[in-house]
């Protein structure tokens, strides 16, 4: 069962939140955190996915900082004009977000951030400021940006190894800053784990990440 609620931050600001609820009792909590396109349907489509896993899985639309009910498509201008959102909106705002949707989820048990590209860099924040479970970070890009914070529960990073707008050398960086991090690497560009883009999608690539942060949050979350 899934439905659209209102939340608050801790700041007063309202955000529409994506909920997607497990037919039996919850085994925890995940949040799931957006690229620089909102809200979209393959955001919802992942929440979903938990939810049939059994976890209360809630998607914050962050955008709703800078405008109500924003989702883009994954044109070039789209891109940019994704950006020009995301860079509206400091971590520090957007993880207040993070941390109203995993509120709402403590009732479930433990909770876990899973975020993509922008939102795996936003995971990465949240786990170094939010009491979470478990945090999976898919394709974070600006992850450097964001040290010296580092994690402080169990973190599962995903990188691309063909990944042209996060280098290798930043894994490295963040290897070397948080050493305790559980980091592994396909043979795949950047969002390869969105469905909704043919030309980065790798269904291999994407099935085993899967797997593996079903395996992690089964460890550290129940």
């Amino acid at each position: 069962m899934s439905q659209h609620e209102t939340l608050m931050a801790r700041d007063g600001h309202t955000f529409t939140t994506y909920i997607a609820k497990p037919e039996a009792k919850p085994r925890g909590g995940v949040v799931i955190v957006q690229e620089i396109f909102g809200l979209t349907s393959h955001v919802c489509r992942v929440a979903d996915d938990y939810a049939g896993q059994g976890y209360l899985a809630v998607a914050p639309a962050l955008f709703d900082r800078v405008a109500r009910g924003i989702v883009l498509g994954y044109s070039p201008p789209e891109v940019e004009q994704g950006i020009g959102y995301r860079k509206q909106i400091p971590s520090a705002k957007a993880v207040l977000d993070i941390a109203a949707a995993a509120a709402i989820c403590r009732h479930a048990g433990k909770v876990a951030v899973i975020g993509f590209c922008w939102g795996g860099r936003l995971a990465w924040v949240a786990a170094a400021e939010v009491p979470l479970g478990a945090a999976v970070c898919y394709y974070g890009g600006g992850i450097p940006e964001e040290l010296p914070k580092t994690p402080k529960c169990p973190t599962l990073l995903h990188f691309g190894e063909r990944d042209r707008s996060i280098p290798m050398s930043d894994v490295e960086r963040i290897k070397q800053a948080y050493p305790a991090g559980v980091y592994e690497l396909y043979p795949a560009g950047h969002a390869f784990s969105n469905d909704d883009r043919p030309q980065n999608y790798d269904a291999a690539a994407a099935m085993l990440a899967r797997e593996r942060t079903g395996a992690f949050l089964a460890q550290h979350i129940g």
